[in-house]
């Protein structure tokens, strides 16, 4: 999933502003300065630690010189890592979810998912596309819920690859639902509803041994 990055850690000094006001703010340009060292170490900030070093990361990244943040504002950043520096996804509480700039051509890759979690996808994949005659409705499905139960079976790294598999799967489901509704029904489309009993007779299993682009071992 990418990231929503959140720019509140970061603002500039406006026209008519007293520098008085800027008493407890720090500068980006000043980050490694010792003052500013002394001042974060004073905080309780561990600027030695891996989530400061993330957080200082994704601040000049985003940032430029001129810009200013302070002590809070670092706080809350680094609470979005965890010890090892990474990205704490908000929804599912785990790491390695962030689609980065040096893993955005990479993590697009088939791997082996338990088939507990195709069998969880066909079963819903089924079931909406039932109910909604064909046609995904974002506002009631439930697919989050299956690709996180899926993070939270897999090793860090590999989640996110395993989204992108289980697209893949996704995909070869609704693919073969449509086309049973169109074989009982050739007048058959998205909206329309779907013949009686044309989905009874689809496995997942029969529909993964017909499709050769998804690896399905375990």
């Amino acid at each position: 999933m990418s990231r929503i990055t959140d720019y509140g850690f970061l603002f500039q000094t406006t026209f008519g502003t007293s520098k008085t006001n800027l008493v407890n703010n720090i500068q980006l340009s000043q980050m490694n300065s010792s003052s500013v060292q002394k001042q974060l170490k004073a905080a309780g900030i561990d600027t030695n630690s891996k989530k400061y070093k993330a957080a200082l990361s994704e601040m000049m990244k985003n940032g430029n010189g001129a810009m200013f943040t302070n002590v809070q504002a670092i706080k809350n950043l680094m609470s979005q890592y965890d010890k090892n520096g990474d990205w704490i996804d908000p929804n599912t509480g785990l790491t390695g979810l962030a689609v980065t700039d040096e893993n955005r051509n990479s993590y697009k890759l088939i791997i082996s998912i338990p088939e507990s979690s195709r069998e969880e996808m066909f079963e819903l994949a089924k079931k909406e596309f039932l109910n909604e005659n064909g046609t995904l409705n974002g506002d009631t499905t439930k697919r989050e819920s299956v690709y996180n139960n899926l993070y939270r079976k897999m090793d860090k790294d590999d989640r996110l690859s395993a989204g992108w598999t289980m697209e893949q799967y996704e995909h070869q489901y609704r693919q073969a639902f449509a086309e049973a509704a169109k074989a009982a029904d050739p007048t058959w489309k998205a909206g329309k509803p779907i013949p009686a009993g044309a989905l009874d007779g689809i496995t997942r299993e029969s529909v993964e041994s017909g499709k050769k682009s998804v690896d399905i071992k375990i």
